[in-house]
């Protein structure tokens, strides 16, 4: 049974940081694609960033230069580091993988925006205020 687990979200103030952390079990992650998305209400849903088998990486445009993913399969955990947040990053983050097998960092993100990946956990809410 695949799992996703995401925590690590809150309350911060415009400028601030967080770290968001979600587990995964259940499947042999190391040879897929996951990734972050963020769903706010009356917004569509928007890929954040993805991170292939093989370490690379894209993020949208919307959040590059401050947002950084990264995963450690080791711990079966993948990371979203957000840094200079602002009021518009505000809404609830999921973090999805897909089995999809050879899924590039771009091709994922795509994904994610479009019809989505495979699995994703109950997502946790970021609120940054003004």
């Amino acid at each position: 049974q695949v799992q996703l687990v995401e925590s690590g979200g809150g309350s911060v103030q415009a400028g601030g940081s967080l770290r968001l952390s979600c587990e995964f079990s259940g499947y042999t992650y190391s040879s897929l694609c996951m990734g972050w998305f963020r769903q706010a209400p009356g917004k569509e849903r928007e890929g954040v960033a993805a991170i292939a088998s093989d370490g690379d990486t894209s993020y949208a445009d919307s959040v590059k230069g401050r947002f950084t993913i990264s995963r450690d399969n080791a711990k079966n955990t993948l990371y979203l580091e957000m840094t200079s947040l602002k009021p518009e990053d505000t809404a609830i983050y999921y973090c999805a993988v897909d089995l999809a097998l050879g899924m590039t960092a771009i091709e994922g993100l795509n994904l994610m925006s479009s019809r989505g990946m495979d699995y994703w956990g109950k997502g946790t809410l970021v609120t940054v205020s003004s």
